[in-house]
C-alpha cells in the first residue's frame, strides 16, 4: 500500500446520487491514481480543499479499490459547483485519525461490560472505529444487537481487532459507492 504523499490534487465530476430521491447532496469517486496514494483502501479521513474552500471528511472505500466522498449541499454551493461539473480537489491524509462517534447501544453495552470497556479503551481509535463499522454494517436490528454482543464479549477476552473484517470492501463486496442519477 501507498503512503501518503502529502498533498493529492485530481479532478473528478460532482454525481447525484440515484437514492434518495430529490437528494440535496452529491458526491465524486476518487480516481484511482490519487487513491492509491492515500494510506489504505479503508476509510481515511481528510483535510481538504474544493472550489478554495477547506473541509474535513472521510473518505469511504467504493468496494473497488479506490474511495468515495459525499459533498455535501453548503459546501458545494461554496466551491460554486453544480451536478455533473468536474471539480478540482487538493486532499491530504490527516496524519492522526480523529476519535469515532460511539453508538448509543455500543456505548451502553460497553458501560455494563468492564472487561470489554477496559480493552476499548486502549484501542487505537482506528480499531475503534472498524469494530463500530462492523457493529454498525448489519443491514437488520438482530444482527446489530448480535454483534454488539459478541463484540464486547470478545473484546472482554482480550481481542483487539475484528477478525475477518474487510475494511476495504473489495472482497466482501460490504461497501461501494452510491449509485449515480441517471442524467
Amino acid at each position: 500500500m501507498a503512503k501518503p504523499t502529502g498533498t493529492i490534487r485530481f479532478e473528478a465530476p460532482l454525481l447525484r446520487p440515484a437514492r434518495p430521491k430529490g437528494a440535496a447532496w452529491t458526491f465524486l469517486v476518487l480516481p484511482a491514481e490519487a487513491s492509491a496514494k492515500l494510506p489504505t483502501r479503508g476509510q481515511v479521513t481528510i483535510d481538504g480543499m474544493l472550489g478554495g474552500h477547506s473541509f474535513q471528511a472521510t473518505l469511504e472505500p467504493d468496494g473497488q479499490g479506490s474511495h468515495w466522498l459525499k459533498v455535501g449541499k453548503a459546501l458545494r454551493e461554496a466551491a460554486g459547483a453544480d451536478v455533473d461539473d468536474t471539480v478540482t480537489l487538493e486532499i491530504a491524509a490527516m496524519a492522526q485519525e480523529p476519535e469515532p462517534r460511539v453508538p448509543p447501544d455500543l456505548r451502553k453495552a460497553l458501560a455494563a461490560n468492564p472487561g470489554a470497556r477496559t480493552v476499548w479503551s486502549s484501542l487505537t481509535s482506528v480499531a475503534r472505529r472498524d469494530w463500530i463499522q462492523w457493529i454498525t454494517s448489519g443491514r437488520k436490528a438482530e444482527t446489530r444487537e448480535r454483534r454488539v454482543a459478541s463484540g464486547c464479549d470478545m473484546l472482554a477476552s482480550g481481542k483487539r481487532r475484528v477478525c475477518c473484517f474487510d475494511r476495504s470492501g473489495i472482497y466482501s463486496k460490504q461497501f461501494s459507492a452510491p449509485e449515480a442519477a441517471k442524467k
